[in-house]
């Protein structure tokens, strides 16, 4: 289980979540806790504290009142800011739904008005400049968020692919893109089974000439075999490209974190 962070988070309470697919919950947050949130943070991070179940909130905002370390009971998960709404103190956070295998995604199929967590962040945001002659834009479901929210920040002239992995037919859904950037679907129906896909797409492509800014994130071994191929075989410039592993199979979060520590301390 992860390190309670030092800080004291904010309470946030569930105004509404529903499901944008059959594998994507949306979570929306609203109410005075929200007060001074930064904008112009979508596409970047934050940590969500889960309560325990059965935990009041009152319990739950006690545990961070007090100093004690010893005591870390309440898991902590990575997830992206989606939207922000200053004007109505609202924020969205999108989860992916399957089922009990992780506690945020139980929280989240759970979740109802008056259901809370707590929350620390965001960080800053991935992309923040948008100069590119072309874009690639690659994610599976854990990605999405961090993906939709940087085509909905592009140029309106922008022009590029974004390709997006996805288990059913179904979680194909409208995405929000400049008109010349071509949006893919990829159905992988397991996700427990390592998948190409994406990798086999991006190497079929035609690479066009000129800047390339890519915004690529998912499963660890996919964004490895990614890595790879723009860093060493096409020699796109680190500077442009984000390119993240969100998630590993067959780890949870707290071991993924430790290994992307660890890896980063080695190269």
């Amino acid at each position: 289980m992860a390190d309670r962070p030092k800080r004291s988070p904010r309470i946030l309470n569930v105004q509404s979540a529903r499901y944008l697919s059959p594998n994507m919950i949306r979570v929306t947050f609203a109410g005075p806790e929200l007060e001074g949130f930064p904008e112009g943070h979508e596409g970047a991070n934050c940590k969500l504290l889960l309560p325990r179940e059965g935990e009041s909130r009152e319990a739950f905002a006690a545990h961070f009142a007090t100093d004690r370390p010893e005591e870390k009971v309440h898991p902590v998960r990575t997830y992206t800011i989606r939207a922000f709404r200053r004007d109505s103190l609202e924020l969205d956070i999108d989860f992916v739904a399957h089922g009990d295998e992780g506690p945020a995604s139980s929280w989240a199929q759970q979740a109802r008005e008056g259901s809370f967590l707590g929350f620390l962040g965001p960080s800053q945001p991935k992309i923040t400049e948008y100069y590119a002659d072309w874009y690639l834009i690659a994610a599976d479901l854990s990605a999405m968020p961090v993906a939709e929210a940087t085509l909905e920040a592009m140029p309106q002239d922008a022009r590029g692919i974004a390709v997006f992995e996805v288990p059913l037919r179904e979680d194909i859904r409208e995405i929000t893109a400049p008109a010349a950037v071509e949006v893919h679907w990829l159905i992988q129906e397991d996700a427990h089974v390592p998948s190409t896909a994406q990798v086999d797409f991006v190497k079929a492509l035609d690479w066009p000439a000129g800047i390339v800014q890519t915004c690529i994130a998912g499963e660890s071994s996919v964004i490895r075999a990614l890595r790879d191929y723009l860093h060493n075989e096409l020699k796109v410039e680190k500077k442009d490209t984000y390119i993240s592993g969100y998630w590993k199979m067959g780890m949870v979060e707290d071991e993924h974190q430790k290994m992307k520590r660890a890896e980063a301390a080695a190269a």
